[in-house]
């Protein structure tokens, strides 16, 4: 458990575990536009300085963002793979028995692998500061004015708070199927490709139970609980936004601007 980092909160004493979790879940949604935004490599850069900063500011540790960007670097490769056979405009880099490697597949696959990797370390801050119980809190609170039309804000909140909650256990629940599929002499590294589909089958078949499993124990624990989704339930914690709160949407603002003026002023050339 301790080698999983997304998803998992850390009970640090920092300015950023403090704020209150609406501004990180806004600050978050800000961000994350900006990433979008194509500012070219300056904004990226100005982007991972200051999520760098921030979590700096969480104190979390530059091991722990890397142990949650581990899980993504297959889709990466693969990602890789696809651009350079489908890409095929702009110079030609490299060419290997009669198959050229073109700039544009190299560039697009780096634009990605960067959009990733600094969505998922602000993701990996707003989880690691945020207590699954403040972040239900605030996802609700954020999606209340949306009751009008009669969505369900809180049954969405809990949805989400409880899906980030399960994705370490659900990381945890995979190695330790993985370490008694190979006690029992299954290789999902080595053999034939039909054999690694196999060696796969034989790993998401139990993991498919045991998460069924644990979500119905937590349906009855939930039930036994006498928690009822519609029913009003006030709150022993309020929700308050300080001035720390209204820096951090600021700052993330001004961040947004910049990175809309770079978009502006390098337009065509990226």
């Amino acid at each position: 458990m301790n080698n999983i980092a997304l998803g998992k909160y850390l009970p640090l004493n920092s300015v950023i575990h403090k704020m209150d979790p609406r501004a990180k879940i806004c600050a978050m949604l800000i961000m994350m536009i900006a990433i979008f935004i194509p500012a070219g490599y300056t904004g990226y850069m100005i982007m991972g300085v200051v999520i760098i900063a921030v979590a700096q500011l969480a104190k979390l540790k530059m091991n722990f963002l890397w142990r949650a960007m581990k899980p993504m670097l297959f889709m990466l490769s693969f990602l890789l793979i696809i651009n350079l056979i489908v890409v095929r405009t702009g110079n030609v880099l490299i060419t290997i028995g009669g198959w050229s490697i073109y700039s544009d597949a190299i560039s697009q696959t780096l634009y990605i692998v960067v959009r990733l990797a600094l969505m998922i370390m602000i993701t990996t801050i707003l989880t690691a500061t945020t207590k699954p119980l403040e972040l239900t809190l605030g996802i609700e609170d954020l999606l209340k004015p949306f009751k009008v039309i009669h969505v369900p804000a809180h049954e969405i909140a809990m949805m989400i708070s409880i899906a980030l909650r399960f994705i370490p256990t659900l990381i945890e629940e995979t190695q330790r199927i993985m370490k008694a599929q190979a006690s029992r002499g299954v290789d999902m590294e080595n053999g034939k490709l039909m054999d690694k589909m196999k060696a796969i089958l034989s790993l998401i078949v139990p993991l498919f139970v045991s998460a069924f499993q644990r979500a119905e124990e937590l349906a009855y624990a939930m039930e036994a609980r006498g928690y009822i989704p519609n029913r009003h339930r006030t709150r022993y914690k309020q929700l308050k936004m300080k001035g720390m709160d209204y820096v951090l949407l600021i700052g993330c603002f001004c961040i947004l601007g910049i990175i809309i003026l770079l978009s502006v002023g390098n337009f065509g050339l990226i």
